[in-house]
């Protein structure tokens, strides 16, 4: 498997130096938080676009994903919806990332039917997102978050989707939050699985950032089943450090963090 870091943990750094953590640390690509506060955003023009990609590829670091804030199971109007997922897209395809990351955003504590509802409304959109996406080279992913936070409810969105540039982006505190093991999550998400976001809490009442293996997550338990299964894909750590002040800087976390995802990773070998 290869390891990623996302830039929400540092944010709004310059590229150059985003790039000189992962080349100092040894991580093989990063996943780039695409809001207006950061280097790179959806409403960077064409020259920039170009030059932040030409700066990953010179060093040798992968860009994994978009990491967008697009809400397809939102209420409202599809259009506006579209457009933010489409632009995603379009940052996606000009940087050479593979894949674009979505919210759910259904809602809170939403009964059956508005379940159902939001699954509805989710689904439909990412229809039409696959189809731009695929032209493309991009794919969608879903992240397990909020309204659908478990493998079981993203599956019901992406399943009747049926196509290949739309999955799920596994978060893996968000399913262990959800009360799913991580053998139940792989089960529902593995016809789908893009990639594995990692991190650590101390506890489902404490949701602040703690350095890998310090925390309650079932970390071990994620990469045994992932290893077990023959998945090769990319575990990213992304660290919330935006969201949480008390958090220590990622910077200093980032080389042991990326020692413990290698040891879990020999020891499910």
């Amino acid at each position: 498997m290869k390891l990623a870091f996302s830039t929400l943990g540092v944010p709004g750094l310059p590229l150059a130096d985003v790039l000189r953590l992962a080349t100092t640390h040894g991580y093989h690509g990063v996943e780039l938080r695409a809001h207006p506060e950061e280097p790179v955003h959806p409403g960077l023009d064409a020259a920039a676009r170009t030059e932040a990609a030409a700066a990953f590829k010179a060093a040798g670091v992968e860009i994994l994903g978009v990491a967008g804030y697009a809400r397809v199971a939102a209420p409202g109007d599809d259009t506006a919806v579209l457009d933010e997922v489409r632009a995603l897209v379009d940052l996606a395809r000009d940087l050479g990332a593979p894949y674009v990351r979505v919210f759910p955003g259904g809602g809170d504590e939403l009964d059956d039917e508005g379940l159902a509802e939001a699954d509805a409304i989710a689904a439909a959109r990412l229809g039409v997102a696959a189809e731009y996406a695929a032209d493309r080279g991009v794919r969608v992913l879903l992240e397990t978050h909020d309204s659908h936070r478990t493998g079981a409810a993203a599956s019901r969105v992406v399943g009747p989707v049926g196509h290949r540039n739309v999955g799920v982006l596994w978060d893996v505190m968000h399913t262990w939050l959800g009360g799913e093991q991580p053998t139940a999550s792989y089960a529902a998400l593995s016809p789908y699985l893009g990639y594995v976001q990692v991190k650590d809490i101390a506890g489902p009442d404490d949701t602040t950032p703690l350095p890998l293996g310090e925390g309650a997550l079932p970390l071990a338990e994620c990469v045994e089943v992932l290893s077990r299964e023959g998945w090769d894909g990319w575990l990213c750590w992304e660290y919330e450090a935006r969201w949480y002040e008390s958090a220590a800087p990622l910077p200093g976390l980032l080389g042991a963090g990326r020692e413990h995802l290698a040891r879990l990773l020999n020891e499910s070998a």
